[in-house]
């Protein structure tokens, strides 16, 4: 019991996380939308950077770059592609036009959804050992938190979402790392397994998003001011994801 009430409070802080878009609030709508495109290449730094620092060297840990990984992550490619085409062509069949990067935000909230859910396995996992161990996870994946649900909140503003409504949907898809959690605590060996397929899937869903949908929405500014700065956001992004290893 006390490990289920560890876990499940760890995992609600971590949703809170959700909220860290309302700092935005203050700024002014025209200058929000001006400073999007920053967002955006951050986040595509934050993505790539999770992929090839976190998430691909957690996936062969243990049994090493197999063909399974490999497989693994294109089905996170194909899948995301997939999704993305049925969302975009019935938004189409709905509302008759929708803007390309509509659907590009609801595919990254799909992403982090299942993110989030890896979270949620990750920390219980880790009070299993022992609480000291799960509370240092839970650290490492608030630290963690905070860039990725700032670049999805940039995403979905970008996308057309309000804000509200943008903190809505980024809380919505955190409360899937209690899923997590409790089929952990349930199902332990099970689940272990199951993280050996998620990761790599995770990993797939995130290049296709920040290589096909992302880093695209960048190249449209030709400007060399504000080409540099989303260049520097997009390292900034990727060296913060560096320096979470470094501190965990």
């Amino acid at each position: 019991m006390q490990i289920w009430i560890y876990s499940l409070s760890s995992v609600l802080i971590v949703s809170l996380i959700a909220f860290i878009g309302i700092i935005t609030f203050p700024i002014q709508e025209k200058r929000l939308r001006n400073i999007l495109l920053y967002f955006i290449s951050f986040s595509a730094g934050a993505l790539l950077g999770d992929v090839f620092i976190h998430l691909l060297p957690e996936a062969v840990a243990e049994g090493g770059f197999s063909l399974s990984v490999s497989i693994n992550i294109l089905l996170g490619i194909i899948t995301t592609l997939i999704l993305e085409k049925f969302i975009h062509a019935r938004h189409i069949h709905l509302a008759g036009k929708i803007s390309r990067f509509r659907s590009v935000s609801i595919m990254s909230l799909f992403g982090d959804a299942i993110h989030n859910f890896i979270d949620g396995l990750i920390i219980a996992a880790s009070f299993l050992v022992n609480i000291q161990v799960g509370i240092a996870s839970t650290i490492a994946v608030i630290l963690h938190e905070i860039p990725q649900e700032m670049g999805n909140f940039g995403i979905l503003l970008h996308g057309g979402f309000t804000k509200n409504r943008a903190l809505f949907l980024n809380f919505i898809t955190a409360l899937t790392a209690f899923l997590g959690v409790i089929i952990m605590l349930t199902l332990d060996v099970y689940a272990k397994s199951a993280t050996q397929f998620l990761i790599p899937f995770a990993a797939g869903n995130f290049i296709y998003i920040a290589g096909s949908d992302l880093i695209p929405e960048l190249q449209r500014e030709v400007k060399l001011k504000k080409s540099a700065i989303q260049i520097f956001t997009f390292i900034l992004g990727i060296a913060i994801m560096y320096g979470l290893l470094i501190v965990g």
